[in-house]
């Protein structure tokens, strides 16, 4: 990758809309938005100033557009280098013939992720922000673009910035002594250096122990429903979507292939998951497959809701999926309580929970969320609304080395080791947190961060 190139990609989703852009980066941005855009009086660009005028073919000026061109100059721009955007009709032709005029007027077609990557590269963000804009775009949720927004205003990375000062403080005073190893540490600087190690700890720790929470508001998590055919499942996963996603029939084994459904309990993305109802005797080879992949889902879910129709008693079907369910935890509903019921819950195997509810009525339905809600955030040290939290496998994989290295140092410290040895336990936690802020990250690292992006951003 050639930072000093001027790149340019289509910014705007491909197919019809209403406005399509194309973004240019680099020195040569003024001279391509000269070369194919006709408009600007004096034929010069003013830094952030939209101009209306016409698209052209830079190499025989034939029309292209019309639409709006803004020149946004270095240092105050996306990348920190000269921005220009082109603002057309959102015709997928329309916006490639404009991306094919820039690159004929010098600029390149950029790699995926590039416009970001060189926000980092050039210092306007770090690396946590640049990984935050990714969530942002894959946001499902509003709790989950909360917490992505939070890193992209770099809450995390002043969080990670600071345990590295403190490491460096503590790294330079031991430094200081390693060539006098005659000399003892000041008392009164080495309970410094072990003070600024502890509270580095302590603020790793809790960023780690924060990622179970991140990772669910980031990923969402999956519920899957289990029961015996005509136990309600297909009506709980319509009442939760509020849409008919699920046929309904009293005919028993109407689902037979898993249908999955994404909803938002109070901003915690839960993927609903209908599943063929288990019973012994099944019709057919098709039910009998979907079955088969219900079962093989039991692994896979984060939690299983166990529904039992209430105005009916337990069957042999209903035990063995309980004797299924026997080794994981699940949730227990009994629906249908709006008919008169022929089931207690002292009639069933203890479970995380167990609640009632009626898919025609919706009673119990907010008593279900809630309980949904409380088993995946009741470990959460925060608001959502306030929380710097880690949600990305790579900064929670980077600061548990961060933890361990200093977890190594502590012992190796209360062993009196000597100094150059105590260093090496701090350079190891430096380097695994400046992974996380781009400081030390490897370039092969980058490249695989930045791959996943889309060519525009």
């Amino acid at each position: 990758m050639y930072t000093e190139d001027t790149i340019a990609a289509i910014a705007t989703p491909p197919g019809c809309g209403g406005i399509g852009i194309v973004r240019v980066s680099g020195s040569l941005a003024d001279q391509v938005g000269r070369a194919i855009f006709r408009g600007i009086p004096g034929g010069g660009f003013d830094s952030h100033r939209l101009y209306y005028g016409h698209f052209h073919r830079s190499v025989d000026g034939a029309l292209i557009d019309e639409g709006m061109a803004v020149l946004m100059r270095a240092p105050r721009s996306y990348t920190r280098e000269d921005v220009l955007e082109l603002h057309s009709h959102g015709g997928y032709l329309v916006v490639r013939a404009i991306l094919q005029a820039c690159v004929a007027a010098g600029a390149r077609l950029a790699e995926p992720g590039e416009f970001t990557r060189r926000a980092f590269l050039n210092g306007r963000i770090d690396l946590c922000q640049a990984e935050s804009v990714l969530d942002i775009i894959t946001s499902r949720t509003e709790a989950s673009l909360a917490l992505a927004q939070r890193q992209r205003e770099g809450l995390l990375g002043r969080e990670l910035f600071a345990v590295s000062d403190l490491l460096t403080g503590a790294l330079a005073t031991l430094e200081a002594y390693i060539d006098f190893p005659d000399e003892d540490i000041d008392p009164a600087l080495q309970v410094a250096v072990s003070q600024r190690v502890t509270t580095a700890q302590q603020q790793l720790y809790r960023l780690v122990g924060s990622f179970r929470f991140g990772r669910v508001l980031r990923e969402g998590v999956s519920v899957l429903l289990v029961g015996k055919p005509n136990s309600g499942k297909s009506s709980l996963l319509n009442a939760l979507s509020c849409e008919e996603r699920a046929i309904v029939s009293p005919v028993p084994g109407t689902t037979r292939d898993l249908i999955e459904e994404i909803i938002s309990v109070d901003g915690l993305p839960v993927r609903i998951v209908d599943a063929a109802g288990i019973r012994r005797h099944h019709g057919d080879a098709v039910e009998q497959e979907g079955i088969r992949r219900t079962v093989g889902r039991l692994s896979e879910a984060d939690l299983v809701l166990f529904l039992a129709d209430a105005s009916r008693p337990l069957d042999h079907d209903d035990l063995e999926i309980l004797a299924l369910l026997a080794d994981r935890p699940y949730l227990t509903v009994l629906t249908k309580s709006d008919l008169p019921p022929c089931l207690e819950p002292s009639q069933l195997p203890p479970s995380l929970t167990t609640l009632s509810l009626s898919c025609l009525t919706g009673a119990g339905l907010p008593q279900l969320r809630s309980a949904l809600f409380d088993y995946f955030m009741h470990d959460a040290s925060s608001s959502p609304d306030d929380l710097v939290a880690i949600s990305n496998v790579r900064h929670r994989d980077l600061l548990q080395r961060a933890v361990g290295a200093l977890d190594r140092f502590s012992r190796h410290a209360a062993q009196d080791l000597t100094y150059d040895l105590l260093s090496i336990d701090l350079r190891d936690a430096l380097s695994a947190v400046g992974e996380v802020t781009g400081a030390t990250t490897p370039d092969a690292v980058l490249d695989r961060i930045f791959s996943s992006f889309c060519i525009g951003k």
